[in-house]
């Protein structure tokens, strides 16, 4: 690839993330991308970054959706569970820096105007009260042990002298 924008990065993992099972729509990658890095592009970004990819090979619309090319799917697979996503984001990148597209490959294009109102609906649906199934669950804090209270083991029975 020639070029790795930050946004083509981020558009990658957010597809990955929302189109496990179908092709994603674009309402479900909007909050993917509010998950993985907190807040979502600007729409005309987004939407040279679905070209850029399209063009690339790695993006393709399919059912009223997107979903990832298998070369995508070997650039993004693999990636460490356990890892921030600021670290999942860099070895994305340096995986694309490695590709090298093949052939032609259809245009995807999505409107400003679709971008937009799917961030609306994001930000609206963000504000009620229902349940995001992206957000990841909360971790539980551990019990705050105080000093001293440690628990040790219990002392050996007496034995008795006859």
């Amino acid at each position: 690839m020639q070029t790795i924008h930050d946004v083509d990065v981020l558009l990658l993992l957010a597809t990955l993330l929302a189109a496990k099972r179908k092709p994603a729509e674009l309402q479900e990658i909007v909050a993917a991308l509010d998950l993985a890095q907190g807040n979502v592009p600007a729409a005309p970004k987004l939407c040279e970054a679905f070209a850029r990819l399209a063009e690339f090979g790695l993006l393709i619309a399919a059912d009223g959706g997107y979903a990832l090319t298998p070369d995508a799917e070997t650039i993004v697979t693999r990636l460490p569970k356990k890892a921030e996503t600021a670290e999942r984001l860099f070895l994305i990148k340096d995986r694309l820096s490695e590709y090298t597209p093949k052939g032609q490959h259809p245009v995807v294009s999505v409107a400003e105007a679709d971008v937009n109102a799917a961030i609306t609906a994001h930000r609206a649906a963000a504000a009620t009260t229902a349940k995001n199934l992206l957000v990841p669950k909360p971790k539980p804090e551990p019990e705050k042990q105080r000093p001293g209270q440690r628990q040790r083991k219990p002392m050996p029975a007496r034995k008795r002298k006859d």
